[in-house]
């Protein structure tokens, strides 16, 4: 069975890595979800949102010579909310990728919340970065008599 990009399949996580997830897709056909596809917030350990076993609905974004499969969960989610907007259906809300029981535990419910406050934490962590370097670059230039530094 030949994949084509823009296909969107339903499949199992096999392994998880640091930086994604494998996800067969039946066949003998194995794909890679990069972290940065698994969830359309930032996701810090992949943990909380996959687990081994579970089924998710992916999206092939790229099928590369050497046999190497790109997919996508969030792309596969947007194609199916612009399939349903379209359509006029309504799905409930709460409808998510099926998770492990486990991993539905640990997995965050406010996302918007989570990132707006880690928008706060950064722009915070911006302005004291930003005031500690104005000190040591004044306390240096006055030790080693840059410009217009103090002489003893």
């Amino acid at each position: 069975m030949a994949l084509e990009v823009g296909e969107i399949l339903t499949g199992k996580v096999t392994g998880i890595t640091g930086f994604g997830a494998f996800v067969d897709l039946g066949n003998h056909q194995t794909g890679l979800v990069h972290i940065s596809q698994v969830a359309d917030g930032y996701v810090k350990d992949i943990h909380d949102v996959l687990a081994v076993g579970d089924e998710v609905k992916v999206k092939v974004t790229k099928v590369g010579s050497d046999g190497k499969i790109g997919l996508s969960i969030r792309a596969a989610q947007e194609s199916e909310h612009q399939a349903e907007a379209h359509h006029g259906s309504k799905r409930p809300a709460s409808s998510k990728p099926q998770r492990h029981a486990s991993a539905q535990a640990k997995a965050p419910h406010h996302a918007e919340t989570k990132d707006e406050k880690f928008d706060d934490m950064l722009s915070g962590f911006l302005k004291k970065s930003e005031t500690r370097l104005s000190e040591i670059k004044k306390n240096t230039e006055g030790k080693r008599g840059g410009r217009g530094g103090r002489r003893k």
